[in-house]
C-alpha cells in the first residue's frame, strides 16, 4: 500500500485559510482514490471530501461544501486541500487516504497517514 504523509497544518483564525498537502513517501497514486478525513477530540473520523481520477469526480460532505477544494497531482504524487473561510467547528486532525474504491468510512480505505493538526481559532 502506499504511504501518506500530511503537512500543512496549523494555527489560523476564523474565516482565514490553509493549504493541506499529502504526499506519498512510498508507492503511487494513480488509481487510488483520494480522500480527507478529520478527527476532533473525542470523536470518531468523519468524511471531508474524495477525488477519484478517472472520471476525475469529487465528493464533499456538507458541512465543507463551497468552503474547501480537494484536488490532485498524480505526476508528483500529491494530494491537496486547500481549505477557506474556516470555522471554528473545523478543528480537527486531518487524516489523508487512499485506496481502491472511494467511501465515507475511513476503513473503506487501503492506507491513511499520521494527521496534521489544524486549529481554527475565534
Amino acid at each position: 500500500h502506499v504511504q501518506l504523509v500530511e503537512s500543512g497544518g496549523g494555527l489560523v483564525q476564523a474565516g482565514g485559510s490553509l493549504r493541506l498537502t499529502c504526499a506519498a513517501s512510498s508507492g503511487s497514486f494513480s488509481n487510488y482514490v483520494l480522500a480527507w478525513f478529520r478527527q476532533r477530540p473525542g470523536k470518531g473520523p468523519e468524511f471531508v471530501s474524495a477525488i477519484k481520477d478517472v472520471p476525475k469526480t469529487t465528493y464533499y460532505a456538507g458541512s465543507v461544501k463551497g468552503r474547501f477544494t480537494i484536488s490532485r497531482d498524480d505526476d508528483k504524487n500529491m494530494l491537496y486541500l486547500e481549505m477557506n473561510n474556516l470555522k471554528l467547528e473545523d478543528t480537527a486532525v486531518y487524516v489523508c487516504a487512499a485506496g481502491g474504491v472511494s467511501g465515507y468510512d475511513l476503513h473503506d480505505y487501503d492506507s491513511w497517514g499520521q494527521g496534521t493538526q489544524v486549529t481554527v481559532s475565534s
